[in-house]
């Protein structure tokens, strides 16, 4: 059985990792969409960074493609995609699948929101 570590690993040796200390100056960039794959109950407890668009893991797939019921146009849009989660493991895993359905300019935080909010990023409150 391939574990999990693994499943990450593999994911890392072919994304773009941005470590959250270097990723300060994502929301501001206009060519970026930052992309919060955390359940609802993280971003009601612990915040999100300012301006992402929050897309639960388990409906990234189906918002991605544009043939899906559930397409959402932020996934068709010419933009970054950088993904993140807690601490980089789900948004590594999320980041190869949205790479692997042909998202093209695809990364994510390697240390996920926690790295971002320890390298003293801003945090806005789950309205």
């Amino acid at each position: 059985m391939k574990s999990v570590k693994d499943m990450v690993a593999a994911a890392n040796a072919e994304l773009t990792c941005i470590p959250a200390s270097e990723a300060q100056a994502l929301p501001d960039d206009p060519d970026v969409t930052l992309v919060d794959l955390r359940d609802i109950r993280e971003l009601q407890r612990d915040g999100m960074i300012p301006g992402a668009f929050h897309c639960p893991r388990g409906m990234l797939e189906f918002w991605i493609d544009p043939d899906s019921p559930y397409a959402k146009p932020q996934f068709q849009e010419d933009r970054k995609f950088v993904f993140y989660c807690a601490s980089g493991w789900r948004s590594a895993l999320s980041a190869k699948a949205a790479q692997d359905m042909g998202l093209k300019n695809v990364a994510h935080i390697s240390d996920g929101f926690g790295g971002w909010k320890k390298a003293g990023g801003p945090v806005a409150k789950k309205g």
